[in-house]
């Protein structure tokens, strides 16, 4: 059990897991998890991690089917401009290995951003903690557990 599957157990929130045998030769993780799992890349997301320019790291929620935009992310947050984020950064900050970050159950909190394409669907899927390890949930509950902020911040 992952510390996003615990943190969903622990408040109660419906979700369910899914898995499938991680391929160390896929070329995109978020990718692999739609294929893998026979799911339309539009209502699977992978979560990322971007620095702003005061070396905050954010969260940004946003489709496998699109890319982040940066300039975006950045209006939303109220900062100059923004840059992925160093992986080893990434990894030491969630607790997660990339490619297996959750937006839940993060090591430390972090101002969070989910694309707002999540709106309008009933159920998204976010990693679960581990690769080959996805948790379908409510964008509103996803939300309601990172404290995140809704915005259009990502490129189809």
């Amino acid at each position: 059990m992952t510390p996003a599957i615990t943190l969903l157990k622990t408040h109660g929130i419906a979700h369910h897991v899914l898995s499938y045998a991680h391929d160390a030769n896929a070329g995109s993780y978020g990718g692999e998890a739609a294929e893998q799992l026979g799911l339309d890349p539009a209502v699977v997301f992978k979560t990322l991690l971007a620095s702003t320019e005061k070396h905050e790291l954010l969260v940004a929620i946003v489709p496998v089917s699109g890319t982040l935009d940066l300039k975006a992310l950045a209006e939303a947050a109220g900062c100059r401009k923004c840059e992925m984020a160093a992986v080893d950064a990434a990894q030491r900050a969630t607790g997660y290995l990339v490619g297996g970050i959750s937006p839940l159950g993060q090591k430390k909190k972090h101002r969070t951003f989910i694309d707002g394409s999540a709106q309008a669907l009933p159920v998204m899927h976010v990693s679960a903690g581990r690769r080959g390890l996805e948790v379908a949930l409510a964008p509103r509950d996803l939300a309601a557990l990172t404290q995140a902020h809704v915005a259009d911040i990502a490129r189809p």
